[in-house]
């Protein structure tokens, strides 16, 4: 079985970003580390908050980052998870993929290289 590091990045859809944006910069009492027209990032306290415009997300997506994204995406979807986003590379070699639990419930994995 492989492990987790945890939750540390949530992403959350959102339709204006602009007005988004400004609402998280009062939440989290910083600028953002990231800003562009697709994705809004900001880095608070270790974790990464995640602005995404034009998303297909429904809801907000908490990601754990893992070690082996395929030997966890085996676990999850052998104990009755669905895939539903096969692992794809963002940049810099970083995969992410998501899953639903058993409730439906859209859960994250990233790996990073």
């Amino acid at each position: 079985m492989t492990s987790t590091q945890g939750i540390k990045t949530v992403l959350h859809p959102v339709s204006d970003l602009e007005k988004a944006k400004a609402t998280y910069i009062a939440l989290l009492g910083m600028q953002p580390t990231a800003d562009s027209p697709y994705y809004v990032g900001f880095e608070a306290e270790g974790q990464q908050i995640g602005l995404v415009p034009n998303s297909d997300m429904t809801s907000p997506i908490a990601y754990w980052h893992v070690d082996d994204i395929e030997g966890k995406l085996a676990e999850v979807t052998a104990a009755g998870g669905t895939l539903k986003a096969a692992p794809k590379d963002v940049g810099g070699g970083r995969l992410v993929a998501t899953f639903t639990d058993s409730d439906g419930n859209v859960l994250g994995l990233i790996q990073d290289r």
